[in-house]
């Protein structure tokens, strides 16, 4: 069995704290480890009413997120903020 990548060791439940810590319904916060052609990404869904919370004004909450887990786990990881729940 192989050894779990530092995405799959760090940045998901990394993210989820983060993420857990700013919203008002933390109990509905999802994340998710997408891999596909295009490479890995962290899908975060949360709550309706969260969205603006996670999002930010002008999107500067999404992009502080963004530039925390790109630190973390390098290059060729994005990080989206579905809002279907």
């Amino acid at each position: 069995m192989p050894a779990p990548t530092r995405t799959d060791g760090a940045l998901r439940p990394a993210l989820e704290h983060l993420v857990k810590g700013i919203v008002e319904n933390p109990d509905d916060v999802r994340v998710r480890l997408v891999d596909s052609r295009r490479g890995k990404r962290l899908e975060v869904r949360v709550h309706p009413e969260d969205l603006g919370t996670v999002i930010g004004r002008g999107g500067r909450t999404a992009k502080a997120l963004r530039q925390v887990i790109g630190s973390i786990g390098g290059r060729g990881i994005r990080v989206d903020i579905v809002d279907a729940y």
